[in-house]
Formats: C-alpha cells, structure tokens, sequence
C-alpha cells in the first residue's frame, strides 16, 4: 500500500496505535488508517501533502487544522466535497484530491 512519489507520510504516529485499522482509496490507492482518524491525518499519514495547490502545483498539507481555513477541501468519489481536518475517515472511503475544489 502507498503513494506514487510517497516514501514516507508527512506525519509519523507516536501514541494511540492500537486502535482498528481501516482502508480507504485516495486517488486509485489503497492506503490504511486508524479508527478516529480525521481525513487530514489518515492522508498525512501516507502522504508528504494533502493535495496541490490549483493555481501554482505547490504541495499543500492543510493549514489552520481546525476547519475554518478551507485549505483542506477533498471529495468522495460521489463528488460531496469534505473538509479534511474536521471530517473522520470511514472505512472503505474513496477520497479524490483532484479536481474543482479538491486540487
């Protein structure tokens, strides 16, 4: 499992590694995170970034982590768009950082 590009998430879990794992896809990759997870931190966990930034391709990771910076903007394959950083991620989610208002 992993990310194209992606040696080593941007995040490194310390404490709570016991809790359930769960997978979910981002972008066609199968990846794992653990139950409670907020969407930002199972990504950041496989991932050096969030997504890219629209208008320059820059690496984006999230910025204020609390929901009212709008950096953090993913969608489910069904197009809803959620906020990283607030939402928990759910089993079996496929998330796509690409496209309007995603990267």
């Amino acid at each position: 499992m992993g990310l194209a590009g992606h040696s080593q998430g941007q995040l490194r879990r310390v404490a709570a590694t016991d809790r359930p794992r769960i997978a979910f896809t981002l972008d066609g990759a199968l990846l794992e995170a653990l139950e409670g997870d907020t969407i930002l931190t199972a990504i950041l966990t496989n991932s050096r970034y969030l997504r890219r930034f629209e208008f320059n391709g820059e690496p984006r990771a999230g910025f204020c982590l609390m929901g009212a910076c709008q950096d953090c903007w993913v969608r489910q394959s069904d197009g809803m768009a959620l906020r990283a950083c607030t939402t928990l991620i759910e089993s079996g989610m496929t998330l796509l950082t690409r496209g309007a208002d995603g990267g």
